[in-house]
């Protein structure tokens, strides 16, 4: 949706200096390049095998890509004791999506104080023991998938990646990149054009090679690629699988808030959901249990039983206190679409946006003391995945 902890680093060897009185040697002829760094911590798994091991997860939102800075958006400054609590509750996976043109001069550099920060939360994963996706978010609407556009964000994309994937290259594989978030043209939800789809195919492509180019980890590290504005039925038409010189460690991500008036749109006086519904008037017809699990299988039947796993990179519905007993809704709709996911090849990862206590929000923890606020839904998300 539209600080340093325990990363493994290298120490730079300091050479040794001669002072005596002998004329100097002829300069010698440049070294070799050394060798790319054996990899470490990235076991023998594909992806599908890897994402039986991810569980259900949890979204770090409106955080680390909240525009003005992590705070920005009302959600405190992340800590450890957070994302142990995120653990704690039986999460496997946090998301973490995070902005990064904010952060960068006028030739893409990003600055460091920002990278450092980035990888200090991905410590406190790293630290709690979840697996940890990171992502280039919204980040001020730039991925535009127009051909005006592309050149542009083709660069953008991979000096990212390039610089991302270098800081993080010494990473395991409990660390996921994924290339990008609900790339559309702005405002249009509909059908795309074969311009659009042919250029957000590219921004997929440029991602995996700028990843990939870097070497050490990231050669064999597990990358999550979205197809268009992650709409299962637009990946399924149009979505291509990039090329990528590893095999078996690609994954595709897709979200899902279907049906909008009951799950994001506050507006709407759709508050019923599922077998359970008892009003027609305050239910979306069509939209049901049903409708849930033959999407999920279009999923399934394109990639998971082609050996290519699925995030389901964000779910959610707001809560609505001005209807007494939606709450039995919401639980309904969070604990059936996570199930499904799973049982569908799929890793389920709750969208969490803070303000837990507030109406219309999705929220499930207390972000400065990691209390659950809805401990039921925690369950239900959790419980789905095991």
């Amino acid at each position: 949706m539209k600080r340093r902890t325990a990363l493994l680093s290298l120490l730079p060897l300091a050479g040794c200096g001669g002072g005596g009185a002998e004329a100097a040697a002829p300069a010698a002829a440049p070294a070799p390049p050394a060798p790319a760094p054996a990899t470490t911590g990235m076991r023998d798994l594909s992806s599908l095998q890897l994402s039986k091991l991810m569980g259900s997860g949890w979204n770090l939102g409106n955080a680390l890509e909240a525009i003005g800075g992590e705070t920005a958006w009302g959600n405190p400054a992340t800590t450890q004791t957070l994302m142990n609590a995120v653990k704690a509750a039986g999460f496997k996976t946090v998301r973490i999506p995070v902005s990064w043109k904010q952060y960068a001069d006028a030739g893409d550099n990003i600055g460091a104080a920002w990278m450092s920060r980035v990888a200090e939360v991905v410590g406190y994963a790293r630290t709690a023991g979840l697996f940890a996706i990171i992502n280039i978010h919204w980040d001020g609407g730039w991925m535009q998938p127009t051909y005006a556009s592309q050149a542009m964000a083709n660069a953008r994309i991979t000096k990212f990646w390039t610089q991302i994937a270098n800081h993080f290259k010494a990473h395991d594989d409990t660390l996921l990149f994924a290339g990008t978030n609900e790339v559309m043209v702005t405002d249009d939800y509909g059908t795309p054009k074969a311009e659009y789809v042919a250029v957000q195919n590219g921004f997929n492509q440029q991602f995996v090679n700028a990843v990939r180019a870097t070497g050490g980890n990231n050669a064999m590290r597990h990358l999550v690629v979205q197809g268009f504005n992650t709409n299962i039925d637009h990946t399924v038409a149009f979505a291509v699988m990039p090329t990528d010189t590893a095999a078996q460690r690609l994954m595709m991500e897709v979200h899902y808030y279907d049906p909008f008036d009951f799950t994001l749109n506050d507006k709407s006086a759709i508050w019923q959901w599922g077998a359970g519904a008892t009003d027609p008037k305050a239910t979306e017809a069509g939209f049901n249990e049903a409708y849930t699990d033959a999407q999920f299988q279009k999923m399934k039947t394109a990639y998971v039983d082609k050996g290519i796993p699925v995030i389901l990179g964000e779910f959610g519905a707001i809560r609505r206190t001005e209807y007494p007993g939606a709450e039995a809704y919401r639980l309904a709709w969070d604990r059936h679409t996570a199930r499904a996911a799973w049982a569908h090849g799929m890793v389920p990862v709750y969208w969490d946006a803070g303000a837990a206590t507030e109406n219309h929000s999705m929220g499930l923890f207390n972000r400065a003391t990691g209390a659950q606020v809805y401990p039921d839904i925690v369950k239900a998300l959790v419980d789905a995945a095991t």
